[in-house]
């Protein structure tokens, strides 16, 4: 299978100069050819001695309708790469994009502007986050002046939860903790959580499970109770709702609870529970899990679904 590695963003978001020094590292050079689709073409573009001297092969889609597995598979034909890599257009489509059977999606990565990331996150959040919902790194570059990067950071771990994220000054990597912006006490005993607080406790604690080790936890959830977990387990959370009203899923841990099989799938309680960190599966790794200190029955609440664009 030849990898493919996908880079997308809005036009002039840093795709082309982030392509350009990937292939000249030393640690991306291949023997084989490299092959670059190209479905946009901004105001930089590829050095021709670059492509010369990277082994690199450059072809241009411009439209939409063009990009098929099959107009792939000419260019491996033609070509026969040993990888590629392809820059894809913003304003296309994501849910079109279909590559050819004997190639296989590497890494996806989104290049995000931070300067104008609030402009189309406010006026473009359906088609931006089908740029961020699959991406495995996410980076967003020009983030020189702006001090709300804990912001940025929210917003797209609401979309995707997975993808690791980056922000880059013009003096490189720039570190974003979230601690004074959370939306709760986190010296509280229990920390107490409203709808909108059990999100960012949620996205938080999957990063930052070390912040809560140790710590309890009140909020409402709602009971989902996954056929392969132990009797002893179930999973209180909330439906989230991330970029709009088709673009549901539900934000949840996994508890320990002696009494789980007494519980109902659906059932809302109020959960009070110690935060603990173990070496979860689904995590492929050590992540955070919620051992009960007590489970009691209680009616939905009024903001049942968590909204983030609409902090309660």
């Amino acid at each position: 299978m030849k990898p493919v590695y996908v880079i997308n963003g809005f036009l002039d978001s840093g795709k082309t100069d982030f392509f350009r020094y990937t292939i000249n590292q030393p640690y991306f050079r291949t023997k084989g050819l490299t092959l670059l689709i190209v479905c946009e073409e901004g105001e930089d573009e590829y050095d021709e001695k670059l492509l010369k001297s990277t082994n690199t092969v450059k072809v241009v889609i411009e439209d939409e309708a063009d990009f098929t597995p099959a107009k792939l598979m000419s260019f491996e034909n033609k070509y026969n790469p040993e990888r590629v890599l392809i820059e894809y257009n913003g304003m296309w489509d994501f849910r079109n994009f279909h590559l050819p059977k004997p190639w296989k999606l590497e890494q996806q990565i989104t290049v995000v502007d931070a300067s104008t990331f609030t402009m189309y996150f406010t006026n473009m959040k359906s088609q931006l986050a089908e740029h961020l919902r699959n991406s495995d790194l996410i980076l967003f570059n020009r983030c020189d002046g702006i001090e709300d990067l804990a912001t940025y950071k929210r917003n797209v771990k609401a979309i995707n939860q997975k993808a690791d994220i980056i922000f880059e000054d013009m003096n490189g990597e720039v570190d974003v903790t979230l601690d004074e912006d959370l939306p709760f006490d986190l010296n509280a005993d229990p920390i107490e959580l409203n709808s909108y607080g059990y999100g960012m406790f949620y996205l938080d604690a999957l990063d930052h499970v070390d912040r809560y080790k140790g710590k309890n936890v009140r909020f409402k959830g709602m009971v989902l109770k996954p056929k392969e977990f132990d009797d002893n387990y179930f999973v209180p959370g909330r439906m989230a709702m991330t970029c709009c009203a088709q673009d549901m899923q539900f934000l949840g841990l996994m508890c320990e609870y002696d009494k789980a099989t007494e519980l109902k799938e659906k059932q809302w309680v109020t959960v009070t529970a110690a935060v603990e960190k173990r070496f979860v599966k689904e995590y492929n790794g050590e992540g955070p899990v919620l051992r009960a200190i007590s489970v009691e029955p209680t009616t939905e609440p009024e903001n049942a679904v968590i909204d983030f664009s609409n902090p309660q």
